[in-house]
């Protein structure tokens, strides 16, 4: 497997906005925090292109009929959405708020003793609220994540990795964390990864949104090699107080062509994509990848020419 290179990108956190979100919501509560999230989304809006530009790379293909003012709101409302998303996880990790969670699909989680498999999750809504769930197996979570470059959302993230229900392994070590992830399936606990961007790892073109995109495909071909099940789960916020978590889709990615492995794990790719394209269709605000998807498949292919 490909380990995973080296990143750099832009954190718009910083720890005295996050203090006056946290100050704002203790003190007036949600509706309060999310009044101060249209003055700072405007702000956004009309003066960080590098975000618009981002966000337009998604919402252009998500709504194509739009004209140029509509699509400003629609970017306008994604970033809003966004903010409220991450006001929300604030609250529910420190107990400031309690939301109602339905969980559809739940059924579906593989419950074999002794087998772990792979949580395959998006840039969409709040996948953090399933693991008080997922806490129920008494499963030990791995997040595949880079270290958080940005110590103020660490801290709202609260991601401790010495805990005894959540542990973090970072892409950026050795083979990209691939043995640890192994030995973590192989002792039956839960490998979290996300399946819409590569972060400069291998990847495949498939087509999403009406063009060719590209996704990563490690953890794939990571349950492909570990002989294990890959659970794709979806989330969004659907209410004040409600978020959805889905779990639409279990694959059990199989090596059938050794000699035509990238051509497999495509299919596979391209079937995640659609699942995340039907889903987009019901929640099209809930979708914060802020990258260019489409872009990158476009130099993928120049770079192969």
């Amino acid at each position: 497997m490909t380990a995973t290179r080296k990143i750099q990108t832009k954190r718009r956190g910083n720890r005295p906005g996050i203090w006056f979100f946290k100050t704002a919501l203790r003190f007036t509560g949600l509706r309060g925090a999310y009044g101060l999230l249209y003055f700072v989304c405007a702000y956004y809006l009309f003066f960080d292109r590098t975000a618009v530009r981002a966000a337009k790379a998604y919402i252009v293909r998500r709504f194509p009929a739009q004209f140029y003012l509509a699509r400003q709101f629609t970017i306008y409302r994604l970033f809003v959405e966004q903010g409220k998303n991450l006001i929300d996880r604030h609250a529910m990790l420190t107990g400031a708020h309690q939301f109602d969670l339905q969980i559809n699909g739940f059924e579906k989680i593989p419950r074999e003793a002794g087998k772990g498999f792979i949580l395959l999750t998006s840039h969409l809504g709040n996948w953090q609220i399933v693991m008080p769930a997922l806490q129920q197996m008494n499963r030990t979570v791995h997040l595949l994540m880079r270290p958080e470059d940005n110590a103020a959302l660490q801290e709202v993230m609260q991601v401790d990795a010495e805990s005894s229900h959540l542990k973090v392994i970072s892409p950026e070590q050795h083979l990209g964390g691939v043995v640890e992830m192994m030995q973590a399936l192989e002792r039956g606990d839960v490998v979290s990864i996300m399946g819409d961007r590569t972060y400069q790892a291998d990847g495949v073109a498939v087509y999403f949104l009406g063009e060719q995109a590209f996704f990563p495909y490690s953890a794939f071909q990571l349950a492909a090699s570990a002989g294990c099940p890959l659970v794709i789960l979806l989330s969004a916020k659907t209410g004040k107080n409600r978020y959805t978590a889905d779990i639409p889709d279990v694959l059990y990615p199989v090596w059938i062509q050794r000699d035509k492995k990238r051509e497999q794990m495509r299919g596979w790719v391209q079937k995640y994509a659609l699942v995340l394209e039907a889903y987009l269709r019901e929640h099209p605000l809930q979708y914060f990848i802020f990258h260019d998807l489409w872009e990158e498949a476009r130099q993928q292919q120049k770079a192969s020419e």
